[in-house]
């Protein structure tokens, strides 16, 4: 090979190298789930139960499981809301923690956590399991079921 036709092919392929070498990186999906559950308990500290609403996926197919019932509708569970908790006092500060969020695809995630209410008088909690999937609004809940810790006593 001749010496001026060698260092133009080296070069291109150096050239080359970082794009080859970098594809592009998803993103964090991890971060975007806990984003929502931030802006959810957010919402809920505020008293705004539409906006905590966002974080569940507007549709017919959306599931919320809790006291041996099974709920289905983004419009049901947000009635259920509404109705079981009317006022501030009703739904208290909300807290979420041990949040484990395990990516089943790129698609798809499946958060365990806890939950804690503080009211004046008392401090219901449980935990949750939640179905996330990538919707093209975001991370969605399409799946939510929820139980509450016995009161003690």
């Amino acid at each position: 090979m001749q010496p001026g036709r060698t260092l133009p092919i080296i070069c291109n392929i150096l050239m080359a190298l970082p794009v080859c070498a970098a594809p592009e990186q998803p993103p964090n999906s991890v971060a975007e789930i806990q984003s929502v559950l931030s802006a959810q308990q957010d919402a809920w500290n505020r008293g705004d139960i539409d906006a905590f609403m966002n974080g569940y996926a507007q549709s017919a197919s959306t599931v919320f499981v809790s006291e041996d019932e099974v709920r289905r509708g983004w419009e049901t569970v947000r009635d259920r809301y509404r109705v079981r908790y009317s006022d501030r006092a009703k739904m208290g500060t909300l807290n979420f923690s041990q949040i484990e969020v395990t990516m089943l695809s790129p698609e798809a995630a499946v958060v365990l956590g806890r939950w804690r209410l503080k009211r004046a008088s008392d401090e219901p909690h449980g935990r949750f399991t939640l179905i996330f999937k990538r919707l093209p609004e975001g991370w969605r809940i399409v799946h939510d079921h929820t139980s509450a810790a016995p009161p003690p006593g």
